[in-house]
């Protein structure tokens, strides 16, 4: 996206070799169609920001793969290259849909597959042709684990300069080089699983993977920071992310506790350390979120509970002085809100404009969302025979396409081979 009566420069490769001068509006991310490495590679454009940029992605599992589809969604053209086995993830399983895990239909969809051994020679050397052409290379292997197969950054970008290559890893390049990356050993490492659980009890760890796919947001977005900054210099560069330093980064108020106060956070269950009341409790016939995250919030609850006056004593009027005084100001929320329904709780106390909300099951959480004209689920594929949840971000010019579903192992393997061959 350059710059209105900018032009368009062209930069040497690292070296002076002008036979590899890169011209920065190649892809359509700048406007130019025809010179986008993925064309020739399908019939009609992608649309979306990014179309025209090819991914070659060499990523497996969930970091790797959710950032793929960010990007695939936004129009990149992106190859997944798998092992003859396949991601790891088309195994893990139940549930399916169609015997297809729906743990790889999650995070697949709008890309193409191809499958290679990079122990083979000739597969090898489609790998290689293929990171040569590519925009952006996002691989999740082991530190190091791609300079066997001449794929490293490295080698790469020295026949490729203007690559943005992203490798993710579970607990960096340097100390923990040698360690394997899973969501779970990040959560228990990070001291996620140290806050998670009730009190006197044991840890536990978040319901999903919520590192991973928080590793793959943050790859998505530094990739789409390095294409914007190809645009105006011609380099290409090497981006590293990890499970781990994606958790202390997100643990947010959690770390800073400790890096800046010393303060070294404990289990809670569902309290709030820093905001009461902001927990679930009990009604008249189930539980109910309800949430006081400032003063006014707390005056307007203890008013629709029919106990204004408990906002008024000096020893509730403030955040510092409820949690003082939490103990007392729960059981005097528990009696009243056990005299209605958690119905007519949320009811009464949202239009109160209080945040409250019920505890739901996933398929009530989608049924909320539909309810609520947000969309959750769209199909892809021009069979729109698979059904998953949308991409978050509603954009008013170039929206997200859903235009492939999840591929099949190897479903693209002769289309991308005879391609790249060409």
């Amino acid at each position: 996206m350059s710059l209105p009566g900018r032009r368009h420069p062209t930069h040497e490769a690292p070296g002076g070799d002008r036979k590899r001068r890169i011209r920065i509006s190649r892809a359509s991310v700048w406007g130019v169609q025809n010179d986008s490495p993925a064309a020739g590679l399908g019939d009609a454009p992608n649309g979306g920001p990014l179309d025209g940029v090819l991914v070659a992605d060499f990523s497996r599992v969930l970091a790797g793969p959710y950032a793929t589809m960010v990007l695939a969604d936004l129009g990149a053209t992106v190859i997944k290259v798998e092992s003859p086995s396949g991601d790891d993830t088309r195994t893990w399983r139940p549930p399916v849909l169609d015997d297809v895990a729906t743990y790889y239909l999650s995070i697949n969809r709008n890309k193409r597959s191809i499958v290679l051994d990079l122990a083979d020679d000739g597969d090898r050397d489609v790998a290689q042709k293929l990171a040569a052409r590519a925009d952006v290379l996002i691989e999740n292997m082991k530190p190091g684990g791609m300079t066997k197969f001449g794929l490293d950054h490295g080698t790469v970008s020295a026949g490729n300069p203007g690559v943005v290559y992203c490798s993710i890893s579970g607990f960096g390049t340097r100390g923990g080089a040698h360690l394997p990356g899973y969501d779970l050993l990040a959560q228990a490492t990070s001291g996620l699983m140290s806050l998670t659980g009730d009190a006197d009890g044991k840890p536990f760890r978040v319901g999903a993977a919520m590192f991973d796919v928080l590793t793959g947001l943050h790859a998505a977005v530094a990739v789409t920071a390095a294409l914007r900054h190809r645009d105006a210099t011609g380099e290409g560069q090497l981006l590293e992310t990890n499970l781990l330093s994606t958790a202390m980064s997100c643990l947010v108020n959690q770390t800073e506790a400790f890096v800046a106060a010393g303060v070294v956070p404990s289990r809670m269950g569902n309290a709030h350390p820093s905001v009461f009341p902001y927990e679930p409790m009990p009604t008249g016939d189930g539980e109910l979120i309800v949430i006081a995250a400032n003063d006014g919030q707390f005056r307007k609850l203890c008013t629709v509970l029919g106990d204004p006056a408990m906002a008024e004593d000096p020893r509730f009027a403030t955040m510092g002085g409820r949690l003082e005084n939490r103990t007392e100001i729960r059981e005097r929320l528990l009696a009243r809100l056990a005299t209605r329904s958690a119905k007519e709780w949320f009811d009464a106390i949202t239009a109160a404009g209080v945040p409250c909300g019920p505890i739901n099951s996933i398929d009530q959480g989608v049924a909320l969302a539909e309810e609520l004209g947000l969309e959750p689920v769209v199909r892809a594929g021009d069979d729109a025979a698979i059904p998953t949840v949308r991409n978050p971000v509603e954009y008013s010019g170039t929206p997200p396409t859903y235009r492939r579903s999840p591929p099949t192992l190897g479903a693209d393997s002769d289309e991308v081979r005879a391609w790249l061959a060409g």
